[in-house]
């Protein structure tokens, strides 16, 4: 197990990686949370089902708590989840001095997160990661739920007070997750460390390759760079928009095809291949676009997820991404692997772009 530690402006907390993770509960509570009135476990139905019983046994016993399971996936991060949540919260009696657990991957930690900066206007929370997903979405304190016209719209910064990342719950992972998963492992390469991603298209010729040695050090090294990208830039008016690498094009595919359609990690990956192509013809990116498609063709990810729609539907949700500032849809290019910049781009350009990418997975 490893220390890594997050540093914000106003505030540093630990991140514990590595199996047996979750004995660090105890000690939390017993020191920077000793005075927890009551624990909130919010809880992903599925995760709950197979993992919630090694969780109950790690909670410290002179702390009360309540547990309360949402739906799975994207599913839980609605309006009407969320009021139930805040809902159970007030009957259960939790005040200004309780803490919220979240237990599952990237949507219970967004729902969770947000209840908790919303309950009695913030209280605190600790991230239990369950996903590989959610080494990128655990880290950094973003907080949201779902808009029926766009992804992530309803939300707030608000910072844990510990990531718990116990890698035995990602033993029991199915490969449609260890798959989305790993596309935020990519995309952190991609936009970081060109070393890295050499290491990654090296090692990691089918998803089933990964072991469990490898996945750690790439969790690590992933949570390593986004903990350096958002410790200068806790709420995005600069350099942490690097991190939406793949996610406006990625989010208006999702939006597209219905939440819960196809993973986050599954549209990304289609999002970077947009964003690459789009930066060879904008900015000159030197790399080998196609290589590189059909090394993460390879992997599983389907590519061609834009196929049921128009350029005008998908751009017209783009549109909608709260990165998008007044007519102007902002992406994340790359001059280079490691080198992000943001650029305007015009509707002209991403038409271009689209033509071709659909060109290019048609082949």
């Amino acid at each position: 197990m490893r220390q890594l530690m997050i540093e914000m402006p106003n505030k540093t907390y630990p991140v514990y990686v590595g199996e047996g993770a979750l004995t660090k509960l105890v000690e939390l509570f017993q020191g920077p949370l000793h005075e927890t009135t009551k624990i909130l476990v919010i809880a992903d139905e599925y995760v709950a089902a197979l993992h919630g019983e090694a969780l109950k046994q790690s909670i410290p016993s002179n702390v009360p708590y309540e547990w309360l399971t949402v739906p799975k996936g994207e599913a839980a991060k609605s309006f009407a989840t969320f009021e139930a949540c805040l809902t159970f919260a007030l009957e259960k009696g939790l005040d200004r001095k309780s803490c919220i657990l979240a237990f599952g991957g990237g949507a219970a930690g967004d729902l969770a997160g947000y209840v908790a900066a919303s309950f009695m206007r913030g209280i605190r929370f600790v991230q239990i990661p369950t996903t590989i997903l959610a080494h990128d979405s655990a880290v950094g304190g973003k907080v949201a739920i779902n808009h029926p016209l766009g992804k992530n719209m309803v939300g707030h910064f608000h910072q844990p007070e510990a990531v718990i990342y116990d890698t035995q719950f990602l033993k029991t992972l199915p490969e449609h997750e260890v798959r989305s998963g790993f596309a935020e492992v990519i995309k952190h390469a991609l936009i970081a460390d060109p070393i890295f991603l050499q290491e990654i298209m090296k090692k990691v010729t089918n998803i089933n390759d990964i072991t469990e040695d490898f996945l750690a050090y790439c969790l690590e090294r992933g949570i390593e760079i986004k903990g350096e990208i958002v410790s200068e830039d806790e709420r995005e008016q600069g350099i942490r928009a690097y991190l939406n690498f793949g996610h406006t094009y990625g989010h208006a595919l999702e939006a597209a095809l219905g939440y819960g359609k196809v993973t986050h990690g599954e549209a990304v990956a289609a999002g970077m291949v947009y964003a690459l192509y789009l930066s060879q013809q904008k900015i000159n990116l030197v790399l080998d676009v196609e290589e590189f498609c059909q090394w993460l063709k390879s992997l599983g990810y389907r590519l061609d997820l834009n196929a049921s729609f128009s350029f005008e539907e998908l751009y017209h949700l783009m549109k909608r991404d709260k990165k998008t500032i007044g007519e102007h849809i902002r992406f994340v290019l790359l001059e280079a692997v490691g080198k992000p910049v943001i650029c305007e781009i015009s509707t002209k350009e991403l038409q271009e772009t689209d033509q071709l990418v659909r060109k290019e997975m048609m082949t």
